[in-house]
């Protein structure tokens, strides 16, 4: 069988057999990727990368230093400087169509599948939503590139023209999470090169393979060395690295995915050197069910915008506002729903909905957020406080009512199969409730009157709001973020996110011969 797209390139070797490949794939270690080079740390150090549902390691991973980071940092200045940034568009826009066919190769090959798998325990349908929803932000970001524009501004002196045209920075910094590893990663870098900029990535430690497939996809399809460049490193070395790259003086934009309490710290760090930053942080979305709302259409959006991917989607549906006078239907239904769901070990069964949580210490995080809740006076609908599987990450679903506003799973982010309902007597009331949250990244309202929905969503404190539709939604042409407090600032995304990686600048143009009094 011939190697898929990128095969020989990334330094895998020749392959045999789809079986022999996956295997291959996952026991080699993940190397560094620096100037399109694949290479060790500077040290040599490594660490390993473990099966989330298993608890095994699957292999190791190279786990770069501060040397690595200053060597990827002056790597990509010098790439945007003498290359990438004198690419024409046409040439950007043809290598992101060509990484989006290789992405989408990829779902024919086994090795994705098998990656995301092993890695952060992805069901059938989670693989297929990062794989396909990638390959559709590479070429939505690929027609970005001649929308690029500047202005003809008039100039009040005579004899002057005034353009102002919109520039790439130069280095960009991006993290970017393991909960949507393939898909999350495009986005933290593909406006940002398309745009003209260079890029150093930080993937999470826990998915280091899995964002390399967006790494491995770019190379392939001919971007050129130096423009994008891939750093894993160890949970011990995170924040000394990362704290380095932010205020590394050639790294002009910071973009980061993932939570709110590792969000302030890097906005932090920004701030020292006043350091512009995209952060999409936490979420606790709420859902509001208006009485006129075709209830089961309103649970069908709350099952899957809670329970997609276990729950562990800063979009995911965490709080269910529904109208007193239909709140029994709504919860006989949505209980009815979801116990015909079936929860379980992903590895052993391709019908399970719910799998594991990415670490045993997130499961006990969910958990005790749940019995705390229960100790203190809220009702357990759904759900058994157990956390089970080979590794203790399985967490079924668990639905409470009665929830007061001090109790913690009120205000933090749970990232777990986790719903709270509560009821509303007035519209006025449900939006007082959405909006009781420092979160602010997405939302939903149910009614038939499309008018008074919209009345409500724009009433609603979030950075998207969807009428009739689950909160878990997004398109990669659409300004996606929060409206600032721990959903965090900035917006990745069309247009938006053009103008996130690029800077005005003023360009004036003075006919010879201009005299200037004074």
């Amino acid at each position: 069988m011939a190697p898929h797209a990128g095969a020989a390139a990334d330094g895998y070797g020749d392959q045999h057999s789809k079986s022999d490949d996956i295997a291959a794939t996952l026991a080699q270690p993940q190397l560094l990727y620096i100037d399109g080079k694949y290479q060790s740390s500077t040290d040599g150090a490594t660490f390993s990368v473990r099966n989330p549902m298993t608890g095994k390691t699957i292999y190791d991973c190279a786990s770069a230093t501060v040397d690595d980071y200053a060597t990827a940092i002056e790597v990509a200045h010098k790439a945007y400087q003498s290359t990438w940034s004198k690419t024409g568009p046409s040439a950007r826009r043809m290598i992101f169509l060509k990484a989006a066919d290789i992405l989408e190769s990829y779902m024919n090959d086994g090795e994705a599948a098998e990656l995301l798998s092993q890695e952060v325990s992805a069901t059938k349908y989670w693989i297929k939503v990062n794989i396909l929803a990638t390959a559709g932000t590479f070429r939505e970001t690929a027609g970005l590139v001649t929308h690029i524009k500047g202005e003809i501004v008039p100039a009040d002196r005579p004899g002057t023209t005034i353009l102002v045209e919109r520039q790439a920075v130069g280095v960009v910094f991006a993290i970017s999470p393991w909960n949507a590893p393939v898909n999350l990663t495009a986005r933290a870098i593909a406006c940002p090169l398309v745009c003209g900029n260079t890029v150093v990535l930080k993937p999470s430690e826990f998915s280091p393979k899995c964002q390399h497939l967006v790494v491995r996809a770019l190379a392939a399809a001919g971007l050129p060395p130096g423009c994008l460049n891939f750093l894993p490193t160890s949970a011990e070395r995170a924040p000394e690295v990362t704290e380095f790259a932010v205020k590394h003086p050639k790294v002009l934009r910071v973009n980061f995915t993932g939570s709110d309490r590792v969000g302030k710290i890097i906005a932090g760090w920004a701030a020292t050197c006043l350091k512009q930053c995209v952060l999409e942080l936490g979420g606790k979305a709420p859902v509001i069910v208006l009485e006129d709302a075709n209830i089961d259409d309103a649970v069908e959006a709350v099952i899957f915008g809670a329970l997609s991917n276990s729950g562990q989607i800063c979009m995911s549906t965490e709080r269910v506002l529904v109208h007193t006078s239909i709140s029994q239907e709504f919860k006989a239904k949505l209980l009815g729903k979801v116990a015909k769901l079936k929860t379980g070990n992903h590895l052993e069964d391709a019908g399970v909905s719910i799998s594991g949580l990415f670490t045993p210490q997130s499961a006990v995080r969910v958990v005790e957020l749940i019995r705390n809740a229960v100790d203190g006076g809220a009702k357990l609908l759904v759900g058994d406080l157990e956390i089970t599987g080979p590794n203790r990450t399985i967490v079924g679903t668990h639905i409470l009512e009665g929830v007061k506003p001090d109790m913690n799973i009120a205000h933090r982010e749970v990232f777990g199969p986790v719903m709270i309902l509560s009821e509303f007597g007035t519209d006025e009331e449900a939006i007082a409730s959405a909006n009781d949250s420092e979160f602010s990244l997405c939302a939903s309202v149910f009614s038939r009157d499309v008018m008074r929905a919209l009345d409500v969503a724009k009433q609603v404190r979030a950075g998207s709001c969807h009428v009739n539709g689950p909160t878990v939604y997004v398109e990669a042409t659409l300004p996606n973020g929060g409206t600032g407090g721990s959903s965090g600032y900035g917006r990745f995304g069309g247009i938006a996110g053009v103008e996130e990686f690029t800077e005005r600048k003023i360009v004036t143009l003075a006919k010879p011969g201009m005299k200037y009094a004074f």
